[in-house]
């Protein structure tokens, strides 16, 4: 299992890479809170659970919340609201003191608070799901099981033409909606285009996977020999929804360095 090392500079690289990315937008308060909750976060119900165990007999409640605790959403359900009113209340104090810089001097929000708590809690699962239990985790399992294994996979025709299709559209959809000749439109919307495209053509892609693996009978690999439905769904929740909470939570751009058309 990842122990505080790897949970905490995995956490604290990526808010840093964010940091220069946003010129400031996600500040050291945002990587501070979404480090301790990708570190401390869901496991603060196995360490609840140890110190009961340690100064009492009979800890049966302490491990069932525990257990419930130390879980991607059930986390964010249980302890989120408290949570996020101590970290708003603890970056204000960080502020007020100057111990922790803060770009525009306004505290987190509960709000901000609560996306960066989510995404923390994501990223915690991101590195439990890969490297623990000897790899033999329940979701590293179903990811396994989505490929093929039997034996060498066919290669049928039709997954050949849907795949490639999907592909070439992804990706002339892609420069279709960057094209420099029909650049009418500005950046921010080029981007949510992209990326309404992206989620169109994954879903496309889940569901042919899932309809190939799950309702066909026999089973037919959907794309050769490869896990693809699994590694779609997981980088999906463990790793761009995170990092698209961390975006969420992030500070507007001041009305002095907005800029306005002339």
């Amino acid at each position: 299992m990842p122990g505080p090392g790897p949970h905490l500079m995995y956490a604290m690289s990526s808010g840093i890479a964010l940091t220069h990315l946003t010129k400031g937008r996600f500040t050291p308060h945002h990587t501070l809170i979404y480090a301790l909750n990708a570190f401390f976060g869901p496991d603060m119900g196995s360490f609840s659970e140890w110190l009961s165990s340690t100064f009492f007999d009979d800890n049966s409640v302490v491990s069932s919340l525990a257990d419930e605790i130390h879980h991607p959403f059930y986390y964010v359900v249980i302890l989120g609201f408290p949570l996020c009113v101590f970290y708003s209340w603890l970056s204000n104090e960080l502020v007020g003191t100057r111990i922790l810089d803060y770009g525009y001097g306004v505290p987190l929000s509960r709000l901000q608070a609560l996306f960066l708590i989510a995404a923390g809690s994501l990223s915690h699962f991101f590195l439990d799901h890969l490297f623990e239990e000897d790899g033999h985790t329940k979701m590293y399992t179903w990811i396994m099981s989505t490929g093929w294994w039997i034996n060498r996979a066919p290669i049928n025709p039709d997954a050949v033409i849907i795949v490639g299709f999907l592909c070439v559209c992804l990706v002339g959809g892609f420069i279709y909606i960057n094209s420099s000749k029909l650049r009418k439109s500005t950046t921010r919307k080029q981007i949510c285009e992209s990326m309404k495209l992206i989620v169109i053509i994954g879903s496309l892609y889940c569901l042919w996977c899932a309809s190939q693996i799950y309702w066909m009978n026999p089973r037919r690999p959907p794309v050769g020999e490869e896990a693809d439905l699994g590694v779609l769904v997981f980088m999906a929740i463990y790793f761009l929804l995170p990092h698209w909470l961390c975006i969420l939570s992030m500070d507007p751009i001041p009305l002095r360095t907005q800029r306005f058309p002339v």
